[in-house]
């Protein structure tokens, strides 16, 4: 299987930190909110492992389960939780995808950052129903929508850009139209030293996009209910078990 992420790996964890500044206090909040309160929480495309430290901040002492496929991003991830002694004793970092992996009974949380998109519409359907089946009761699946949210052309636009010692690094996103759902993003990444280029590299990998109302639809039909939580910008859902949200507003 090909990994869309061998090249870009060196780049995506410094490209996304200042987003994290924003997604980790939100997410923190999603978790600590959750009614359940026993459980392993199970982290799904877990990249360079942004996340993970979050989890263990918001939720101390609950085990996560770190499932990343890329091997290049877990080269990172591992290294980001061998450095810190708490997160060795309760972070397990595994290969696998959404479907692949064994979860832990009475999953107490599940986080898909960045990862829906990933997923053709029945795969992501699948994922719906098996954390309808899977989350112990009061917990909750947390993920992320962000546009576009139907197949569209995205203008080349740069994304990021880091300065490390001497040299900087920018990522530029665009993407094109690719099926009835689905569009192509293209990532190009440079390092450059006084405005000289010296390294370059461009991914491109698939995205599904769906807008709020259809996956809310697609969760009710799994007997889960979809919920927006912090700044609208980020694009933040949890879901629920419909009874669950029924008791709180109860």
């Amino acid at each position: 299987m090909s990994d869309p992420y061998e090249r870009s790996a060196e780049y995506l964890d410094i490209m996304i930190a200042e987003a994290w500044e924003a997604l980790a206090p939100a997410l923190a909040d999603a978790l600590s909110n959750a009614r359940a309160r026993t459980g392993a929480v199970v982290d799904l495309g877990a990249g360079s492992g942004r996340g993970v430290r979050v989890i263990c901040d918001a939720l101390p002492q609950a085990p996560v389960l770190a499932v990343e496929p890329s091997a290049a991003m877990r080269a990172v991830l591992l290294a980001r939780v061998h450095e810190d002694g708490e997160l060795r004793k309760r972070v397990t970092v595994v290969p696998g995808d959404c479907a692949s992996t064994d979860w832990p009974d009475g999953v107490r949380a599940v986080v898909a950052l960045n990862v829906i998109g990933h997923l053709p519409p029945d795969q992501r359907r699948a994922l719906w129903n098996r954390a309808a089946r899977q989350l112990a009761s009061g917990g909750v699946l947390v993920f992320n929508v962000t546009p576009p949210f139907a197949p569209t052309e995205v203008e080349r636009v740069r994304m990021a850009h880091v300065a490390i010692g001497e040299l900087e690094y920018e990522g530029w996103a665009s993407a094109r139209p690719s099926g009835v759902d689905e569009i192509t993003w293209c990532m190009d990444y440079q390092v450059l030293r006084q405005g000289r280029v010296l390294a370059a590299d461009s991914v491109q990998y698939r995205w599904w996009v769906a807008t709020e109302d259809a996956l809310a639809a697609e969760v009710a039909q799994a007997g889960l209910a979809l919920r927006r939580v912090g700044d609208p910008g980020l694009g933040l859902c949890v879901l629920e078990r419909v009874s669950a949200t029924t008791s709180r507003a109860g």
